[in-house]
């Protein structure tokens, strides 16, 4: 099985940026782990604090995985063009927050990525990645 897993802006911060909302494992060791709990799933990972970059990794993987974990980070508020490059593939993407984006600013209860994910994963912390992961093992 062929899962990636591609995180948006400022993501590659995680263990040093408000460690208070986000918590203080970094993603690559969080990686680790995930890799270790699922010895079967063949990963690919991505980071980019650029929109265009992140739209062209989804196009990338789109017709050739099994799935997609996306976190969006801000763009998921603000762009609808990585909402049309879901909508443009054929493999499920779950959408994952770290924290809870219904829990904070009202600007963030916009997501221009739900529609067309077939799942979201809110406030559980990194946990919400293995959740996804568990969900496309079913």
């Amino acid at each position: 099985m062929k899962i990636a897993i591609i995180n948006g802006p400022n993501l590659n911060l995680l263990g040093k940026r408000e460690p208070e909302i986000y918590g203080i494992a970094s993603f690559d060791n969080y990686l680790l782990h995930l890799k270790e709990a699922f010895p079967t799933v063949d990963f690919t990972y991505f980071q980019s604090n650029i929109e265009g970059d992140l739209i062209d990794e989804i196009q990338r993987v789109g017709f050739s995985y099994d799935g997609i974990i996306l976190n969006p980070g801000g763009y998921t508020h603000t762009s609808v063009a990585i909402g049309d490059a879901i909508a443009a593939i054929k493999i499920p993407l779950v959408e994952v927050h770290i924290s809870n984006i219904f829990g904070r600013e009202e600007f963030r209860k916009i997501s221009h990525v739900s529609a067309k994910a077939v799942g979201v994963i809110s406030g559980l912390g990194l946990k919400g990645y293995e959740l996804a992961l568990q969900y496309f093992i079913k």
